[in-house]
């Protein structure tokens, strides 16, 4: 099992959007970041568990936890012209952007921010959410600082 850290502005769908869905699931679609990308179609697994990131709100920071139901797949919102995710340059017949399914397992008992969090700084050093200029919006997250963050809730 692998741990990753996926953002998303609560604005656009936040923890309580994804619990409310249909057998709380939901792609995770609209991801046009290369690195992410290839995060999402070659490393995740079904089962692997993520950290759900509220981002450029007023308290950024982990808010929840979701388990991936899905694998990589390709992110047919590319191909819609009525989408706001729509990548002309993305070709049905060889995707550009992929996807996964992911499931809402629970909210955690409080935010921990991402200020909170870089006072951690330390004891979290290695994870890419904490590094200057990170601006991934999927990330894995080492099984220690998985582990660690857990422990501040």
């Amino acid at each position: 099992m692998r741990y990753w850290l996926m953002k998303s502005e609560p604005d656009e769908f936040g923890i309580e959007d994804l619990r409310n869905r249909p057998d709380r699931t939901e792609p995770w679609d609209g991801v046009r970041n290369y690195q992410a990308r290839n995060f999402m179609r070659d490393e995740m697994s079904v089962g692997d568990r993520a950290f759900f990131y509220h981002s450029n709100c007023k308290e950024p920071g982990i808010v929840g936890i979701m388990t991936i139901s899905r694998a990589g797949y390709p992110d047919d919102t590319a191909f819609d012209p009525e989408d706001k995710h729509y990548d002309p340059k993305s070709d049905p017949e060889k995707p550009r952007w992929y996807r996964v399914d992911v499931t809402f397992e629970r909210t955690l008992d409080r935010c921990i921010s991402l200020a909170e969090l870089k006072q951690h700084a330390q004891a979290l050093e290695g994870l890419h959410l904490l590094r200057r200029g990170n601006r991934l919006s999927v990330m894995p997250v080492s099984a220690d600082h998985w582990r660690y963050i857990l422990s501040l809730e």
